[in-house]
């Protein structure tokens, strides 16, 4: 009686634990084996329970974050090695700025001389002599080579037609290298004509 009473227990703790899929195959199990062993059924229910709710399955593994710190340092080397170029691209488009608002501003001055005067009011530049002038990093005019010049500006002359004048206009950076004999670090040079008539 105990034992029969024992029995009902387990199959009560078992219908009560196991799914209606489950049960069944268990009652079928029962039938075939002549003894159902809730017990077994128990264990792998907890089993089952214990894979999914497994704290290191939802973690990332070792290699995992090393192989994406890898792929971070290649990408961040990537961009740092850009940086130089950038800082040098940013630092040529900044001195040609300058540069070509130099040459504006000297063939305005050129532009603006009368027809009576030999040289330019601002710059004092004579038509058909070869000149050389001086500028600092923010474009002003210097009055000669000193260690604050950055740019330097070449004013030579063409052979043209009665009452024209043509002028190749030519800034060159570093000041302190001369075009002529050795190549500049940047340069921008404009052909202007003059109508003096």
């Amino acid at each position: 009686m105990r034992i029969k009473g024992l029995r009902t227990g387990r199959r009560a703790v078992a219908a009560l634990c196991l799914p209606r899929r489950s049960f069944a195959k268990a009652g079928e199990r029962r039938r075939d084996e002549g003894k159902f062993d809730s017990s077994a059924v128990i264990d792998r229910r907890y089993n089952s329970y214990e894979t999914t709710s497994n704290s290191r399955a939802a973690a990332f593994s070792l290699v995992e974050v090393t192989l994406a710190l890898g792929v971070a340092a290649f990408c961040l080397l990537a961009v740092l090695g850009l940086l130089p170029v950038g800082v040098q691209t940013n630092r040529n488009a900044s001195s040609q700025t300058i540069a070509s608002n130099i040459i504006a501003t000297v063939v305005s001055d050129l532009r603006t001389t009368p027809a009576a005067a030999v040289t330019s009011p601002e710059f004092a530049i004579t038509f058909d002599a070869e000149k050389t002038l001086f500028f600092d990093a923010s474009g002003q005019a210097l009055p000669s080579l000193s260690t604050d010049s950055r740019y330097r500006l070449n004013v030579t002359w063409n052979s043209a037609p009665t009452g024209l004048h043509y002028a190749v206009l030519k800034v060159t950076w570093p000041a302190e290298v001369d075009p002529a004999t050795t190549p500049p670090g940047g340069s921008v040079d404009i052909f202007a004509a003059f109508d003096r008539n």
